[in-house]
């Protein structure tokens, strides 16, 4: 019997390049915010850690504001297509660590940012986790959290996870707002701003990028075809299968001492 981390190295490690070459990961005005984030910050981090970094554009696009970035994934093919872009990109300031969120292989209050983009709706011990975010960072730190956002309307909840699920085996659960509120609060940081972004999911692509089985391919359109009208409004769902959801960007920080 497989356990959810195998499903996450089955789902990923053969994937690698294709996360590198998506679009929804590689550019975006939630990717474009992050830097804005990073960058109006003085004194600038010295240590920042990409929690979940997949194929690296965050750590990418923040390497130049930063002292260093860790780029932290489980999967180890996602790290080496991190160090082998890093070397290609001339960012020397990039290391690699192969660990989980709910695992942190760093001393308490040592970093300085804690970031993650599009990689927290996989994490099976969100408290766990988010207990490990707040136990290394530091007094005045920030934590910069960028993942799709679940809907409040349950209705459309239920169907945005089931579609996820489907497609991907490794989805654990998108959060709503009101959950990340209440994790940050957990974490000991305090929210300065919340950005949200309308992202389409392009359906041929979606699908492709994580080569989900023809079959569970069906499924989901079946699912979005006769998805109560309430559903179908609240993601837009079009005639080829495409669909819109919110991708939201926390930005917090963690009280001086």
């Amino acid at each position: 019997m497989n356990t959810h981390r195998d499903t996450v190295h089955a789902q990923f490690d053969a994937r690698a390049t294709d996360y590198l070459s998506s679009s929804v990961h590689a550019a975006g005005p939630d990717l474009r915010r992050a830097v804005e984030c990073v960058a109006g910050l003085a004194p600038c981090p010295q240590r920042a850690l990409d929690l979940g970094c997949g194929a690296g554009h965050l750590s990418f696009a923040l390497a130049p504001w930063v002292g260093s970035v860790c780029a932290l994934d489980p999967s180890p093919a996602m790290l080496a297509q991190v160090a082998a872009q890093a070397a290609a990109r001339g960012l020397d300031n990039i290391e690699t660590v192969r660990a989980g969120a709910e695992s942190l292989p760093f001393a308490d209050a040592s970093v300085d940012l804690v970031a993650t983009r599009y990689s927290a709706h996989h994490w099976t011990a969100l408290d766990t986790a988010i207990d490990e975010i707040g136990r290394v960072l530091a007094p005045g730190g920030h934590l910069l959290l960028i993942d799709l956002e679940a809907p409040a309307d349950a209705l459309v909840d239920t169907h945005l996870q089931a579609i996820e699920l489907l497609r991907d085996r490794s989805h654990v659960r998108n959060r709503s707002d009101a959950e990340w509120r209440a994790l940050l609060q957990r974490a000991g940081v305090e929210l300065l701003a919340l950005e949200r972004w309308d992202t389409r999911l392009e359906f041929a692509s979606w699908i492709a990028r994580m080569r989900t089985p023809p079959a569970h391919a069906a499924v989901i359109r079946a699912l979005l075809d006769s998805a109560p009208s309430e559903v179908r409004e609240a993601l837009r769902v079009e005639p080829c299968g495409s669909f819109h959801v919110s991708t939201a960007l926390w930005w917090a920080r963690r009280p001086a001492a």
